[in-house]
């Protein structure tokens, strides 16, 4: 009861805000010279209790840019959101009504499932997708996928420096240890299980794979599994309820949380709150850093004067700043596009695929931002839609999240070899190509 009375209030004032969020998109357009953003967020159903920390700091930070400024060499920024409620046939129809808003944009689907779908939609559309550490895996090819952009890190990425993690805690040898993969049985959990395989075989390690029916409220029988087979290290790949229940659940079985890493969208304050002290010792990955001048200018441009998205007291928390960092990358992507097709213009899609293929992010870039200490610095290329593929693990203490870990790079001479294999398959399913060194360039 107590959840569907949250859900409930949750959609009623996430209808209110999108409302309010059309409603200014519309105003913005009506003026003529905007670059138009759309925005595919889930401020309701299940799932809604992480996707709206995300959701506001993608917003706050697109208002900021507006308020602070000018807009992209001014040009201003117009948005929609479009709630999918993290349910890929309403992704699928949201992307549909916000395409035709301008020629060409880039979108952010914030979910794996709606990634796939929508991986074979954008190429016709002139669309680009950002996947900012969820998506294909594989989609880090930008010779094959040419408009799927996996920024800051895949699922492979992740699992790897997990793992690598782990294995630096055992003194370099995991040979013969048993390591569980609780996950959302979905598109999103199934996507590190082929690089945590290829690193079973390399390490020597026993892989188990627990699968969790959506929306993973009800994990009894998972854990029950985890009991009687007594792993030396859990895995959570969850999102949303799923998360505080395995923690939960964790407790009520007596499985130690110090022994228990999840991924970057497992290990949020959302995850933890409801579980509190009893979460102690829980590990989980993060792939931003905290405060830094873009906090502050939030702060001041955009809360200070009234129009934050959501409240004040959650900027700076994890998945805002995800949400932030996001909304960041799409805005680098049109001005790196506008470097080369016409500054203080409005970009199409084809020129945003070209500004994000050639981003250049150093510490320097990053600093004048005020990001320097909220990302690490990225680059793309054809070759490289990832960019970057690094992250830490922070420690939950009862009360707050603490940095446990310096960052830890994920090993291409794993995942290399592993994405040509997949991007290759792809392409011989979809009869595709690689793309030319002159295609590269254009």
């Amino acid at each position: 009861m107590k959840l569907r009375s949250l859900m409930m209030a949750i959609a009623v004032a996430a209808t209110g805000m999108t409302s309010a969020l059309v409603t200014t998109s519309a105003q913005a357009q009506a003026k003529g010279k905007e670059q138009f953003f759309p925005v595919l967020p889930y401020r309701t159903g299940a799932y809604a209790p992480n996707g709206v920390p995300w959701a506001n700091g993608y917003s706050d930070y697109l208002k900021l840019i507006n308020a602070r400024d000018g807009g992209i060499n001014g040009v201003k920024i117009s948005f929609e959101e479009c709630d999918t409620a993290y349910a890929t046939d309403r992704g699928v129809e949201c992307y549909e009504r916000l395409k035709g808003k301008a020629q060409g944009a880039v979108f952010q689907p914030l979910s794996t499932g709606i990634t796939f779908a929508l991986t074979e939609k954008a190429p016709a559309d002139k669309n680009a997708l950002i996947t900012a550490g969820y998506g294909r895996s594989e989609s880090s090819d930008g010779q094959v996928f040419k408009w799927n952009f996996p920024l800051m890190g895949t699922y492979w990425s992740g699992a790897d420096i997990i793992m690598q993690h782990i294995t630096k805690k055992e003194g370099g040898n995991i040979k013969g240890k048993k390591i569980a993969l609780v996950y959302h049985d979905s598109p999103y959990g199934k996507e590190p299980i082929p690089l945590l395989q290829e690193r079973a075989k390399l390490q020597g390690f026993d892989l188990q794979l627990l699968p969790v029916t959506a929306p993973g409220v009800e994990q009894k029988a998972t854990w029950l599994q985890v009991r009687q087979a007594r792993p030396d290290y859990v895995l959570l790949w969850g999102w949303g309820v799923m998360n505080s229940a395995a923690l939960k659940e964790a407790v009520a079985t007596g499985y130690p949380r110090e022994k228990m890493y999840g991924v970057w969208w497992s290990a949020a304050e959302p995850d933890v709150k409801d579980v509190g002290e009893a979460a102690k010792g829980y590990n989980g990955l993060v792939a931003t850093g905290e405060g830094g001048k873009v906090i502050a200018d939030i702060k001041t441009h955009v809360h200070g004067k009234k129009q934050g998205t959501g409240p004040a007291e959650e900027v700076g928390t994890t998945l805002y700043n995800r949400g932030m960092v996001s909304a960041a990358l799409a805005v680098e992507g049109v001005r790196q596009a506008q470097s080369r097709f016409g500054k203080g213009k409005v970009m199409t899609g084809d020129q945003i695929r070209w500004g994000l293929e050639n981003l250049s992010l150093d510490q320097k870039a990053l600093d004048k931002l005020g990001l320097g200490t909220v990302m690490k610095p990225l680059s793309t290329s054809c070759l490289d839609h990832e960019g970057s593929r690094s992250a830490r693990v922070h420690t939950w203490d009862g009360k707050k999240w603490n940095y446990s870990s310096d960052w830890i790079e994920a090993d291409d001479t794993i995942i290399k070899p592993l994405v040509k294999q997949f991007a290759d398959k792809y392409a011989t399913e979809k009869k595709l190509t690689r793309r030319t060194a002159a295609d590269c360039q254009s």
